[in-house]
């Protein structure tokens, strides 16, 4: 008999094309904190945001990035010193990660309520992602995000996609990546759980975490990776999956 699958999917660079409304919502949230910067993001920002955006790891680093690159540190900077550039900031300008979580996620509900349509239209879904995802058992689908919950429901919703609140493990929950996989192992000791990430760094902690190898790993080259994440992932022997690929995992 055929070992039935678990997926365990990320977001933002799986499902979602987030880039462009994460960089406008840490502008307007940038703006809270510097409010001498100008009111819209301009298009070569936004584009040096996309060029970081495999770096980001959770939503609220949009704001100090965006801050950065106005202020001109330009992308290669920030993603050959990424780390060291985030703490710097919070430390230079006396910032508390938890309050920018807190805004960040205030900034979005903003928009959201003040125009729903516009925030959706700024994360569109991958191409045919939809029809992958809804080819998919919902019981046998999983999402593992940094995203905030309501965040990942509202985009679901609004592409006709059901999963249930149970299966969304984000931000809210404070867990790991890691741990949520060492869970789905436990609760399903005789399936193959299909984990589909586009951050190198993630997938290297699993490959590395012992507790893990039930978990079959694939980098998603259409997300948020760079040209050396591709070649390095290659290098460690990830399975490298591309749209067409996802769509018959």
């Amino acid at each position: 008999m055929q070992t039935e699958k678990i997926y365990a999917l990320d977001f933002d660079g799986v499902i979602c094309d987030s880039a462009i409304e994460t960089s406008i919502t840490g502008w307007k949230a940038a703006r809270l904190l510097w409010p001498k910067m100008p009111v819209d993001i301009s298009d070569d920002i936004i584009g040096q945001f996309k060029l970081v955006r495999p770096a980001l790891e959770t939503g609220f680093e949009a704001i100090l990035i965006v801050r950065l690159l106005f202020e001109g540190v330009s992308p290669e900077s920030l993603l050959t010193d990424f780390s060291h550039k985030m703490d710097s900031i919070i430390r230079r300008d006396q910032l508390d990660p938890a309050h920018l979580k807190q805004l960040f996620g205030e900034v979005r509900d903003n928009w959201i309520k003040d125009d729903l349509q516009h925030w959706l239209a700024m994360n569109p879904l991958f191409e045919d992602v939809n029809k992958t995802l809804k080819s998919i058992e919902p019981d046998k689908c999983y999402i593992i995000t940094t995203k905030q919950e309501r965040f990942v429901h509202q985009i679901l919703n609004a592409n006709n996609i059901t999963l249930d609140p149970e299966r969304v493990f984000g931000l809210d929950r404070n867990l790991s990546k890691q741990q949520v996989l060492a869970d789905l192992q436990e609760q399903y000791p005789e399936n193959v759980i299909i984990f589909v990430e586009d951050r190198l760094p993630t997938l290297e902690n699993v490959m590395n975490n012992t507790e893990l190898k039930q978990v079959q790993l694939f980098f998603a080259d259409w997300g948020y990776n760079t040209t050396q994440d591709k070649q390095q992932a290659t290098e460690l022997d990830l399975k490298r999956i591309d749209l067409n690929d996802f769509s018959a995992l």
